[in-house]
Protein backbone atom coordinates (compact mmCIF):
# COMPACT_ATOMS: atom_id res chain seq x y z
CA UNK A 1 0.00 0.00 0.00
CA UNK A 2 1.05 3.03 -0.76
CA UNK A 3 1.05 6.67 0.89
CA UNK A 4 -1.82 9.22 -0.24
CA UNK A 5 -1.08 11.69 -2.60
CA UNK A 6 -0.47 14.35 0.11
CA UNK A 7 2.32 12.03 1.91
CA UNK A 8 3.62 11.76 -1.33
CA UNK A 9 3.73 15.05 -2.29
CA UNK A 10 5.70 15.72 1.05
CA UNK A 11 8.12 13.48 0.07
CA UNK A 12 8.63 14.52 -3.43
CA UNK A 13 8.92 18.25 -2.04
CA UNK A 14 11.54 17.29 0.46
CA UNK A 15 13.88 14.78 -1.83
CA UNK A 16 13.84 18.65 -4.18
CA UNK A 17 16.35 19.84 -1.24
CA UNK A 18 19.91 18.61 -1.68
CA UNK A 19 21.57 15.56 -0.01
CA UNK A 20 17.97 14.49 0.13
CA UNK A 21 17.29 11.01 -1.23
CA UNK A 22 14.01 8.70 -1.32
CA UNK A 23 14.52 7.12 2.45
CA UNK A 24 15.92 10.41 3.82
CA UNK A 25 12.85 12.37 2.02
CA UNK A 26 10.17 9.79 3.55
CA UNK A 27 11.44 9.45 6.86
CA UNK A 28 11.16 13.57 7.51
CA UNK A 29 7.86 13.42 5.77
CA UNK A 30 6.94 10.97 8.15
CA UNK A 31 8.31 12.22 11.17
CA UNK A 32 6.06 15.88 10.37
CA UNK A 33 3.33 14.31 10.32
CA UNK A 34 3.94 12.51 13.78
CA UNK A 35 5.40 15.79 15.02
CA UNK A 36 3.20 18.07 17.06
CA UNK A 37 1.28 20.58 14.34
CA UNK A 38 2.68 23.22 15.87
CA UNK A 39 6.27 21.68 14.27
CA UNK A 40 4.66 21.78 10.59
CA UNK A 41 3.44 25.10 11.25
CA UNK A 42 6.90 26.98 12.13
CA UNK A 43 8.60 24.89 9.33
CA UNK A 44 6.27 26.23 6.93
CA UNK A 45 6.27 29.79 8.13
CA UNK A 46 10.12 29.73 8.73
CA UNK A 47 10.61 28.72 5.38
CA UNK A 48 7.98 31.08 3.91
CA UNK A 49 9.05 33.82 5.95
CA UNK A 50 12.76 33.72 4.43
CA UNK A 51 11.87 33.39 0.69
CA UNK A 52 9.69 36.65 1.46
CA UNK A 53 12.36 38.91 3.39
CA UNK A 54 16.31 37.71 2.24
CA UNK A 55 17.66 38.84 -0.92
CA UNK A 56 21.04 39.16 -2.05
CA UNK A 57 22.49 42.60 -0.34
CA UNK A 58 22.76 45.03 -3.19
CA UNK A 59 26.40 45.36 -2.46
CA UNK A 60 28.10 42.26 -1.93
CA UNK A 61 25.73 39.70 -3.09
CA UNK A 62 25.37 37.72 0.08
CA UNK A 63 21.87 37.44 1.85
CA UNK A 64 20.33 40.19 3.40
CA UNK A 65 16.96 41.55 4.91
CA UNK A 66 18.03 45.14 4.35
CA UNK A 67 18.99 46.90 1.28
CA UNK A 68 22.35 45.75 2.20
CA UNK A 69 23.96 42.91 4.82
CA UNK A 70 24.89 43.52 8.22
CA UNK A 71 28.17 42.79 7.39
CA UNK A 72 28.27 45.82 4.36
CA UNK A 73 26.79 48.06 7.20
CA UNK A 74 29.21 47.45 9.77
CA UNK A 75 31.16 50.36 10.12
CA UNK A 76 33.92 48.40 11.82
CA UNK A 77 34.92 46.60 9.04
CA UNK A 78 38.31 47.32 7.04
CA UNK A 79 36.78 48.77 4.15
CA UNK A 80 39.43 48.86 1.44
CA UNK A 81 39.86 44.86 1.42
CA UNK A 82 37.15 42.62 -0.30
CA UNK A 83 37.48 39.13 -0.22
CA UNK A 84 35.96 37.48 -3.35
CA UNK A 85 33.77 34.27 -2.72
CA UNK A 86 31.57 31.94 -4.98
CA UNK A 87 28.53 31.81 -2.89
CA UNK A 88 26.84 33.06 0.22
CA UNK A 89 27.96 29.38 2.21
CA UNK A 90 31.73 30.58 1.49
CA UNK A 91 30.82 33.94 3.40
CA UNK A 92 29.61 31.98 6.71
CA UNK A 93 32.41 29.82 6.82
CA UNK A 94 35.00 32.78 6.49
CA UNK A 95 32.83 35.02 8.85
CA UNK A 96 33.40 31.55 11.59
CA UNK A 97 36.91 31.30 11.49
CA UNK A 98 37.01 35.39 12.70
CA UNK A 99 40.24 35.52 10.61
CA UNK A 100 39.03 38.23 8.07
CA UNK A 101 37.67 41.16 9.15
CA UNK A 102 37.37 43.54 6.09
CA UNK A 103 34.00 42.65 3.42
CA UNK A 104 33.15 40.35 1.07
CA UNK A 105 31.96 40.04 -2.54
CA UNK A 106 30.03 37.47 -3.87
CA UNK A 107 30.03 35.91 -7.55
CA UNK A 108 27.28 33.60 -7.27
CA UNK A 109 29.45 30.94 -9.72
CA UNK A 110 32.46 30.63 -11.22
CA UNK A 111 33.41 31.10 -15.04
CA UNK A 112 32.26 27.74 -17.06
CA UNK A 113 31.93 28.17 -20.80
CA UNK A 114 30.74 24.44 -21.13
CA UNK A 115 27.78 25.49 -19.16
CA UNK A 116 27.35 28.93 -20.83
CA UNK A 117 28.24 31.02 -17.65
CA UNK A 118 30.15 33.42 -18.65
CA UNK A 119 31.69 36.78 -16.97
CA UNK A 120 28.14 38.14 -17.54
CA UNK A 121 26.40 35.76 -15.89
CA UNK A 122 28.03 36.20 -12.75
CA UNK A 123 28.69 39.47 -10.56
CA UNK A 124 31.89 40.29 -11.83
CA UNK A 125 31.04 43.94 -13.17
CA UNK A 126 29.59 44.75 -9.56
CA UNK A 127 32.63 43.57 -8.50
CA UNK A 128 35.00 45.83 -10.88
CA UNK A 129 32.96 49.00 -10.02
CA UNK A 130 33.54 48.57 -6.39
CA UNK A 131 37.18 48.39 -6.92
CA UNK A 132 36.93 51.54 -8.83
CA UNK A 133 34.05 53.73 -6.39
CA UNK A 134 35.49 52.35 -3.33
CA UNK A 135 39.03 52.66 -3.95
CA UNK A 136 39.63 49.23 -2.84
CA UNK A 137 43.86 48.74 -1.89
CA UNK A 138 43.07 44.64 -1.94
CA UNK A 139 40.88 42.14 -3.01
CA UNK A 140 41.39 38.83 -2.19
CA UNK A 141 40.60 35.51 -4.45
CA UNK A 142 38.52 33.09 -2.59
CA UNK A 143 37.60 30.67 -4.85
CA UNK A 144 37.37 26.79 -4.91
CA UNK A 145 40.51 25.53 -6.18
CA UNK A 146 39.00 23.07 -8.92
CA UNK A 147 39.14 24.24 -12.68
CA UNK A 148 36.20 26.22 -12.49
CA UNK A 149 36.97 28.21 -9.67
CA UNK A 150 41.16 28.38 -11.51
CA UNK A 151 39.76 29.87 -14.46
CA UNK A 152 37.68 32.50 -12.63
CA UNK A 153 40.89 33.52 -10.55
CA UNK A 154 43.41 34.14 -13.37
CA UNK A 155 40.26 35.88 -15.40
CA UNK A 156 39.78 37.97 -12.16
CA UNK A 157 43.23 38.15 -11.31
CA UNK A 158 44.31 39.83 -14.89
CA UNK A 159 40.59 42.40 -14.97
CA UNK A 160 41.43 43.20 -11.56
CA UNK A 161 45.31 44.23 -12.17
CA UNK A 162 44.18 46.44 -15.01
CA UNK A 163 42.54 48.80 -12.38
CA UNK A 164 45.67 48.85 -10.37
CA UNK A 165 44.45 47.63 -7.36
CA UNK A 166 46.52 44.65 -5.36
CA UNK A 167 45.50 41.20 -5.91
CA UNK A 168 46.04 38.14 -3.62
CA UNK A 169 44.42 34.49 -3.38
CA UNK A 170 44.21 32.50 -0.46
CA UNK A 171 47.48 30.56 0.49
CA UNK A 172 48.09 26.39 0.45
CA UNK A 173 46.27 24.67 2.73
CA UNK A 174 43.06 24.38 1.13
CA UNK A 175 43.74 21.20 -1.03
CA UNK A 176 43.18 21.37 -4.37
CA UNK A 177 39.79 20.02 -6.09
CA UNK A 178 37.91 20.64 -2.84
CA UNK A 179 34.81 22.75 -1.98
CA UNK A 180 35.45 25.51 0.73
CA UNK A 181 32.53 24.80 1.99
CA UNK A 182 34.25 22.11 3.05
CA UNK A 183 37.25 23.53 5.15
CA UNK A 184 37.18 23.78 8.94
CA UNK A 185 37.95 27.19 10.17
CA UNK A 186 41.49 26.65 11.42
CA UNK A 187 42.21 26.17 7.90
CA UNK A 188 40.94 28.48 6.57
CA UNK A 189 42.27 30.90 8.93
CA UNK A 190 45.93 29.72 7.63
CA UNK A 191 44.63 30.04 4.23
CA UNK A 192 44.48 33.88 4.65
CA UNK A 193 47.09 34.42 6.85
CA UNK A 194 49.35 33.25 4.08
CA UNK A 195 47.74 34.70 0.70
CA UNK A 196 50.04 35.68 -2.02
CA UNK A 197 49.61 38.57 -4.82
CA UNK A 198 48.30 37.02 -8.25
Amino acid sequence: MNYPPSVRRLIESLRQLPSIGPRSAERLALHILRADPALAENLAASVSGARRTVRPCECCGFYAEAPRCEICAAADREAGVVCVVEQPADVVNFEKSGAFKGRYHVLGGSLSPLDDIGPEELNIAKLLARVRDEQLREVVIALNTDVKGETTTLYLARELRQLGVKVTRLATGISIGTSLEYADSVTLSHALGGRKEV
